[in-house]
């Protein structure tokens, strides 16, 4: 189909200082947890977004300095000749599908606890970054730089943009945001300096002016130096000589680099969860960047609209649409715009699985898109299968990993049927209904889209089918994917399960689900301690009950820390007028009286209420599964039936399952790095 003429604007070049982006779809630097201990990974995941038309594929956070060392998060470098070689991988590949390549040069700071160089930390004033949390990531505390350290830190940039250019990049980033050490020197809290980098905004703006400078000379000016700033904080402080910091601070700077790209100062505003808050939830903290300067601005917010894209460049906040979550969702967001084929988008759908990778260590995974992180180890596409099939194949289970099984068998060429027992959707179907959950709907929206449109698919919803319909049915393989239900099992201080909790008005989430209706007041507890404990404390809220949130956990959705919703999480309970009880299990329930115990003394306690609903563990498992063993020759079990987890899991599963089906045994490959052999010999 013909582009709409609409979006013609989208596809407009972009001069960035000597380089040129052919249209304005930038996939700003963002952490994959593919360090430069797996080059060929990350350069397969960086490159599959260039072929799907990003005119800018930057790699993410690279330290410039073993005085900059995030381990154990995973964090790239750019200290030797090896390092240089490994980048090497991921440029070239970029470059071969006609994009440019940026890389992010980045000093912690005060932020960087330097665990694996041991190195002390640096900072301005030697004030901890987040110094309430900074114990407990570690008992260090940064030393104040002195003016040699200044001038270390200038020429660790200038070292590393020259690495960078000999390693391919086009565009070098001085990274001053997210509390890093050039944005440490931003704010008063943290800079005390009496120097020329303390005391006013100029002052404060000058080490960063002086690293976009080094970053320009070191390279003679062959690459664009791009900034990268966080103006949430500085947009909420009252100037003499401006509307807000953030614009004095923009004043100064304006002119300097040869790309701004503005963003916010916390991840769990940057990387705003879909639950809390929209799509463009930036724009009022940036939208006045280009007003003050002539240098192209990128800026990011979950954009998936390219409608949204069009309105941020027409009503001047962006020059070029920043993406670093839609990129992972749909590496070929651009190529399906320019082609006409919007419907095919695969929409991020916020849940921040991507990020939960980065903060767990290792290799991005996404939500909607499971072949993210699998391109090289696995050789999956985003779009298509590479191995081809023959034969039919049954998928009983249109939930999430069914729904996926069943478009990826149907892409390798089998003829497909899937069953449903009610509606498509799976778990899916009344998640989404609670508070701010309904963009996650997306991943059943996306798959049903495109298996309607596929010619060797038949789709049967309402239809049940015992293990007699599956064997006369006759297919090659059958995938079972019946999801998993919850239970009400009860945990101890230090084990699951102790048992299941039988009692008047005791519910789990599926008895929610199916319509049952809790008498007040309620209490919830979550051992589970992800996402849907605290939406189901919400919903109960919102009919007007009088609800507890009580969890094993020191805070709410203890896990959802790694996903940036647990700040939003605690607000939203005390929006609601929620009670919460931490570090506490249940221990029995009579219908009027719940009896806790306090997770680390034993201490018995007890609160008054009516019912009870326990989020904690789920059941896999699928009687047809069982009945089918000796009957059927390829049958496999997959998603929540197989092992209970996120959506994420449940689509990965569905997609390995549906990749394997009449193949022997997959070998995903490892990589060994720069120095394996073959590699860049």
């Amino acid at each position: 189909m013909p582009r709409n003429p609409a979006y013609d604007i989208l596809f407009e070049p972009v001069r960035i200082g000597p380089k040129v982006a052919k249209n304005r779809f930038f996939q700003v630097p963002h952490a994959s947890g593919m360090t430069n201990a797996a080059p060929q990974v990350r350069a397969a995941f960086r490159a599959m977004k260039a072929e799907g038309g990003w005119g800018v594929v930057c790699t993410g956070a690279t330290s410039v300095h073993p005085s900059s060392d995030d381990s154990p998060f995973p964090c790239a470098t750019l200290w030797d000749e090896a390092d240089v070689r490994a980048h090497a991988l991921m440029t070239d590949a970029v470059h071969a599908h006609g994009a440019l390549a940026g890389v992010e040069l980045w000093h912690g700071g005060a932020a960087a606890v330097n665990r694996t160089t041991r190195l002390p930390g640096l900072s301005p004033s030697g004030v901890p970054w987040m110094a309430t949390h900074v114990p407990f990531m570690s008992a260090a505390r940064p030393r104040v730089m002195d003016a040699a350290d200044i001038r270390d830190l200038i020429r660790w940039h200038a070292d590393a943009a020259v690495r960078a250019e000999e390693a391919g990049f086009d565009i070098l980033y001085v990274y001053a945001g997210m509390g890093y050490l050039p944005y440490q020197f931003m704010l008063k809290e943290y800079n005390s300096r009496a120097d020329a980098y303390g005391g006013s905004v100029a002052n404060r703006v000058r080490l960063t002016a002086e690293l976009i400078d080094a970053v320009r000379e070191a390279t003679g000016g062959r690459c664009a130096v791009a900034l990268r700033i966080s103006l949430q904080e500085l947009r909420a402080r009252p100037s003499d000589n401006a509307e807000s910091e953030a614009h004095e601070v923009i004043g100064h700077l304006a002119e300097v680099p040869d790309l701004f790209d503005v963003k916010m100062d916390y991840s769990a505003t940057d990387c705003a969860p879909s639950r809390f808050l929209p799509e463009g939830s930036h724009r009022p903290v940036v939208d006045f960047v280009k007003r003050l300067t002539s240098r192209p601005v990128v800026g990011v917010g979950r954009f998936t609209s390219p409608d949204t894209m069009v309105a941020m460049v027409k009503e001047g906040v962006l020059d070029l649409i920043g993406a670093a979550r839609p990129s992972i969702a749909d590496p070929f967001l651009p190529a399906k715009i320019d082609e006409g084929r919007e419907e095919d988008i695969r929409e991020c759908i916020g849940c921040n699985l991507c990020i939960s990778s980065w903060h767990d260590g290792v290799w991005v995974r996404c939500t909607q898109n499971p072949s993210a992180g699998e391109e090289w180890r696995r050789g999956w596409h985003p779009e298509i299968s590479r191995s081809r099939g023959e034969g039919q194949v049954l998928v009983v289970g249109g939930g999430p990993a069914g729904l996926e099984a069943a478009l990826t068998a149907a892409r390798r060429g089998f003829s497909v049927a899937l069953a449903e027992a009610g509606e498509f959707g799976g778990r899916l179907r009344w998640e989404t209904t609670l508070p701010g959950l309904r963009p996650w709907f997306r991943v059943v929206d996306y798959r049903l889209g495109q298996l309607r449109k596929m010619a060797n698919v038949a789709l049967y919803p309402g239809s049940a089918m015992t293990a007699e319909d599956v064997e006369s049915f006759g297919a090659d393989h059958v995938v079972v994917a019946t999801g998993a239900r919850w239970t009400t099992a009860l945990c101890g201080a230090n084990e699951i399960p102790v048992g299941l909790l039988s009692a008047p008005r005791v519910y789990t989430p599926d008895d929610l689900a199916g319509g049952a209706v809790p008498e007040g007041p309620v209490a919830v507890f979550d051992f589970d301690n992800y996402y849907i404990g605290s939406a189901v404390a919400e919903e109960l809220a919102a009919r007007g009950l009088a609800v507890t949130y009580i969890t094993t956990a020191g805070a709410a959705a203890a896990w959802s820390f790694l996903t940036n919703e647990q700040s939003h999480i605690h607000a939203a309970l005390a929006r609601r007028g929620i009670a919460y009880r931490t570090l506490e299990i249940v221990t029995g329930f009579d219908g009027e009286t719940l009896s806790l115990s306090q997770i680390m003394s034993g201490e018995p306690r007890q609160i008054a209420v009516r019912s009870l609903v326990i989020v904690g563990l789920r059941a896999g498992g699928s009687a047809l599964h069982e009945a089918l063993q000796d009957r059927i020759a390829s049958l496999h079990l997959t998603g929540d039936a197989n092992a209970p987890g996120a959506i994420a899991h449940a689509t990965w599963q569905g997609r390995r399952t549906a990749e394997g089906l009449g193949l022997p045994p997959e070998t995903p490959r490892r990589d060994l790095g720069v120095f394996a052999p073959g590699v860049l010999a």
